[in-house]
This record gives C-alpha cells, sequence and structure tokens, in this order.
C-alpha cells in the first residue's frame, strides 16, 4: 500500500504566509522597530526582563505563537537574566517531572497538556487586534465631520419665520427645501415627512425636529430620500410612496402644465413613472428600492434635474412625457374595451402578431409580472405593460435581458437547456413557413447561437453568458420576435460587430423607438386634426366613445393631451427635392 502523501511542504507554505502577514503588520513592524532601536543603544534586556506593555504588543493574536511565549515568559521567575540550564529544556526523569502515588499503589504522572490548559486559563488572553478596525460600513451614508447641524437650523427656523404663523404650506416649501440644501423638487417629501399631508401645513417646530433627526441618522441623500417618503419603520420604498412626490411635480412642473386640463391623465403619468423607476433602480426585483440600489442609481441626480429643465422630456429615464404618450397609446390600442387590462389576445396583436404565442404565454403565467391576479384572471395590468413594452423594444438592457431570460426558463433553474430553445423556435418555423420562407434546421440555428453567445458550460445557456456576450437581443429575437429576427437576418454581419464595438452609445434603443412612435403619433394626429377642421367630420367611433366616457371635449384619437396638439401641417416647409 503506497504512503500516504506528506502535507508538511503545504503547511510550510501556510506558516510563511501566515508570517509575512503578520510581519507586514504596521503594529507588528512599529514594535520591532523599537526593538531594534533598544538593541542598537544597548538598553534591551531580554523578553525576560522587558516590560510587560512591550511584550503585550507582541502578542497580536490569541493563536500565535508570541501569546504562547509571553504567557510562558511570565511564569518565569524574573529575578535572573541569565537563560535556563539546557537540561531543564529536555524530557528527563528529574523532579520537574515528579511521579504522585494513587491510592492503589499505581504511580500517577499529571500531562504536559493539564499544565498547558491552567496555563492559559490562569492568565487572560490579549485582545486582538482586529477589534480596533475602523467603522468601514455605512449603510446610511459616512457621517460628515465637519456639519453643523444648529447652524443649518437656524437658517430653516429664519425662512420659517416670514410665513404667517411660522407655518408653511406647499407652496412655501420651495424656500425650504433650499434651506436644507435640498433639490427643489424634494419639497413634497419634506412636507410630507413633516405631517403636512394631514395638516395641510407644517409648523416650524415639527419641522426642525423631524429634519434633525434626519440630519443626525441619515448622512447621504440616498438615505435621506428612502427616509422622507417611506412608511414608518421601513428602510424601502414601495410603489405607492412615490405617489405624493410625482403628484407635485405634475401639479408644479411647466413642461407638464398642459395636464391640468386633463387630470384623468395625471394618475397613468404617475403610474407610467412609478413603473420606470422601479424597471431601472429596483435592481433586485423585489418590488422594495432600499439605499444602496437607490445610491447605485441616477434617479437622484435626475430629480435634480427637474428644476433646471423645463421640458421634462430631455430626462428621457423616467419622467419624460412623450414617452409615457408613446407607451399609453400603444397600451389604448391593444385595450379592445378600454377596462385598462389587456388579456392573451389583445398582446398577440402588438406589432403585428410579432411576438411568439408561447412567450405570451409564459408572461401571463406570472414569471415577470408582480400583480398575482394576471396569472388567476389572465389579464395583464397597465403598469405589467410598461415593462413589457421596454423590454420589447431594448434588449440590451440588463433589466430586458433579465425579463426575457424568465420567460424562456420554463422550469426556473437558472439554465437554458436545448429542449427550451427548441420549445421557443418551433413557434417560429411555423410562423416562417406561414410566410413561405424555408426555416434554418433547429441544429443549425443552435450551433449558431451558441456561437453567439459562447456559454462558459457546454451546451447551457445562463443570465451571466448572456449579459456578458453583448448579443443578447439577436438571440432573444431568434426565438421568439419574427420580425427581428428576419431584420437581423437580412443586416450585414459586419454592421453586428461595429454595434458591439461602440457599445456605451448615448441613445439608447428605447430612446429611438420612442422618439420615431411619438413623431408618428404627433402626425398622424395632426393630419386628424387637420381633416377635421377641413371637412367638419365628427370623431371617429372610438374617439366619440372615449370623449363620452371621460366627460371630455373634442380631443385627438386616443384622447390623450399633447403639448404638440395644435400643430397645423401646412407650417411644415418641405424641400425643394422633395417633390
Amino acid at each position: 500500500m503506497p504512503s500516504p502523501q506528506v502535507l508538511q511542504p503545504v503547511l510550510k507554505v501556510k506558516v510563511d504566509e501566515l508570517f509575512l502577514n503578520w510581519l507586514s503588520d504596521p503594529g507588528t513592524q512599529s514594535v520591532l522597530k523599537d526593538f531594534l532601536d533598544l538593541i542598537k543603544s544597548g538598553e534591551y534586556n531580554g523578553l525576560s526582563s522587558g516590560n510587560a506593555q512591550d511584550k503585550k504588543s507582541l502578542s497580536f493574536n490569541e493563536n500565535n505563537n508570541v501569546a504562547s511565549q509571553k504567557n510562558l515568559a511570565e511564569k518565569k521567575p524574573l529575578g535572573t537574566n541569565s537563560s535556563p540550564a539546557p537540561n531543564s529544556t529536555l524530557p528527563s526523569r528529574s523532579s520537574s517531572n515528579a511521579r504522585v502515588t494513587g491510592p492503589n499503589g499505581r504511580v500517577l504522572r499529571r500531562s504536559v497538556s493539564t499544565k498547558k490548559a491552567q496555563v492559559r486559563t490562569e492568565e487572560p488572553v490579549t485582545t486582538a487586534l482586529s477589534e480596533n478596525i475602523p467603522k468601514f460600513y455605512f449603510p446610511q451614508g459616512r457621517p460628515q465631520a465637519n456639519l453643523n447641524i444648529d447652524s443649518l437650523i437656524s437658517k430653516i427656523e429664519k425662512i420659517f419665520s416670514q410665513f404667517p404663523n411660522e407655518r408653511a404650506t406647499i407652496e412655501d416649501m420651495g424656500l425650504v427645501a433650499k434651506a436644507c440644501e435640498c433639490p427643489l423638487y424634494w419639497k413634497m417629501p419634506l412636507f410630507y415627512s413633516a405631517g403636512g399631508d394631514r395638516t395641510g401645513f407644517v409648523s416650524v417646530h415639527k419641522f426642525v425636529a423631524m429634519w434633525r433627526k434626519t440630519l443626525q441618522t441619515c448622512h447621504d441623500d440616498a438615505s435621506k430620500f428612502v427616509h422622507l417618503l417611506a412608511k414608518p419603520g421601513c428602510n424601502y420604498l414601495e410603489q405607492d410612496d412615490f405617489i405624493p412626490f410625482l403628484q407635485d411635480v405634475v401639479n408644479s412642473h411647466a413642461g407638464l402644465a398642459f395636464l391640468k386640463e386633463a387630470p384623468d391623465f395625471h394618475s397613468r403619468y404617475i403610474t407610467t413613472v412609478i413603473q420606470r423607476i422601479f424597471y431601472n433602480v429596483n435592481r433586485s426585483w423585489t418590488g422594495k428600492i432600499t439605499f444602496s440600489e437607490l445610491k447605485k442609481s441616477n434617479f437622484l441626480q435626475n430629480v435634480a434635474l427637474l428644476e433646471q429643465e423645463e421640458d421634462v422630456n430631455q430626462l428621457t429615464e423616467y419622467f419624460s412625457y412623450e414617452h409615457f404618450y408613446v407607451i399609453y397609446c400603444k397600451f389604448w390600442e391593444l385595450d379592445s374595451d378600454h377596462d385598462l387590462y389587456i388579456d392573451q389576445k389583445d398582446l398577440v396583436r402588438h406589432n403585428d402578431q410579432a411576438i411568439s404565442q408561447k412567450l405570451i404565454e409564459r408572461i401571463f403565467s406570472g414569471t415577470v409580472t408582480r400583480d398575482r391576479r394576471v396569472y388567476k384572471e389572465g389579464r395583464l395590468s397597465y403598469a405589467d405593460f410598461v415593462w413589457f413594452l421596454i423590454s420589447e423594444e431594448d434588449k440590451k438592457t440588463d433589466t430586458s435581458i433579465e425579463y426575457w431570460f424568465r420567460c424562456m426558463d420554463l422550469d426556473g433553474d437558472g439554465v437554458l437547456s436545448m429542449y427550451e430553445l427548441e420549445y421557443f423556435y418551433d413557434d417560429q418555423c411555423q410562423k416562417l413557413e406561414a410566410m413561405a420562407i424555408e426555416p434554418l434546421p433547429f441544429e443549425d440555428c443552435l450551433c449558431q447561437m451558441l456561437d453567439l453567445v459562447k456559454p462558459e458550460v457546454e451546451d447551457k445557456i445562463t443570465l451571466r453568458d448572456l449579459k456578458r456576450c453583448k448579443l443578447a437581443h439577436i438571440f432573444f429575437d431568434t426565438f421568439f420576435n419574427i420580425e427581428k429576427y428576419l431584420n437581423h437576418e437580412q443586416r450585414d454581419p459586419f454592421s453586428v460587430i461595429r454595434e458591439t464595438e461602440t457599445d456605451g452609445q448615448e441613445v439608447s434603443d428605447w430612446e429611438k423607438y420612442a422618439a420615431e412612435e411619438y413623431d408618428i403619433l404627433v402626425a398622424e394626429e395632426a393630419e386628424n386634426n387637420h381633416c377635421n377642421d377641413v371637412y367638419d367630420n365628427p370623431l371617429s367611433p372610438l374617439g366619440q366613445h372615449i370623449s363620452s366616457e371621460l366627460g371630455l371635449t373634442k380631443r385627438h384619437f386616443f384622447e390623450i393631451p399633447t403639448p404638440h396638439c395644435n400643430l397645423d401641417m401646412d407650417e411644415y416647409e418641405y424641400e425643394d427635392d422633395f417633390e
């Protein structure tokens, strides 16, 4: 039988590593330098006669050998500086190992381990240096050393002194927000947190008490914003927590002034913005935005830009009204009964039935929706449609890749197997055959996709693989979007390579889509208005239905206000070569 492998070399490497870690410690280097200076000056007399403080600094860990030497040294007599006799350190049958006679005349011997255990219990172990590591985790922000809270409070009290009875209404909170050194549109969260939503005003005493507590517990903008809007006892934000803040944006922002004439659409615009916030910020898919998620996002920067930017359409990630206009119009086209819910038959009609039926069934199974009624009642709400449309038109973002990966992962094991890919590709083949196009055999398509994604594990595609390959949009379109699949097949393959090389583009696929669709919708609406003015035609049946339902006067086809609704097609100046 071969002898077992000797582990001594490996242990030696580990010991060397621990020794180097100990030697590189600043405290160890400082102590060794002090002892070296003492040796050079001739004042060093050895560990046995050194002071206890020097020996204590050497013992940096309760398990190291230096601490054991310290404990043994303190057990020796301190009256002599001479080293002990050689024979006292060797095992022998001298009086140091005296035997004791037991009750039966049997000789007993105390074990050495018992002595060592007694030494450890008699002498307490020194505190490890790890307890002196400074705090490095600040979930609510690192405290500011030079923050003068009393000075800030005095500025706030000075602002409140300008108001009648030192009470501020929501109209006054802009000045208060600036005194708090916050962006302008923090005024509603400040007003809301101080109890103004219940009384209609905020007294100086309540506000000062609230803001002082906030400054003492929250030390960065993300934690302050969450603290102001979150429910009592919660350290996260849910969807309904954003409603007061966004309602104030709708009421007071100059770029949304035209919405005052259509209050019915306030809630739908707010719903759209909330879904976009969670789509971009809530990367954990929990439905709860935490401090860290808000801090890692650019949402608060966009909130600050609301004060500087009069046109909300320039804030394309969250607040763009044009993007809301496109999303809601697309939903209205599919919502045949206009109950703000769509079923599978409605969603199949999206983009001329380009989406695979099997994938639509997966969406209605509840795998990517928050409303549990989607699976029970078979209906998709407008909020869930926002996620669907953004993910469908821009499959390059992390959230959209996660969205479609969840849909295709039938068994939820975190891996797209060959069976799952073939399951969705069968639908594509049937559509291609109906269009008189011969489909590519699945084996050939599979080889192309594996070459495209280059998974780490052969024949198993993970979410990480798709995020890394930068071509996830081509992968997904191949399996469930027939129109975009054919577009990819007809494109120059070198153009795809150029797109991957220029990754990090300023304009996303979603922004391109929203801009194009908005121009089309506005042009159609302007043409309809022009025809109605010229021929005095009544509204379309759909327009009449919406007008009677909402009690609105003559409005455009989708009954949704637009800042360009008075656009006249005759005002366009065409170039000469356009004729």
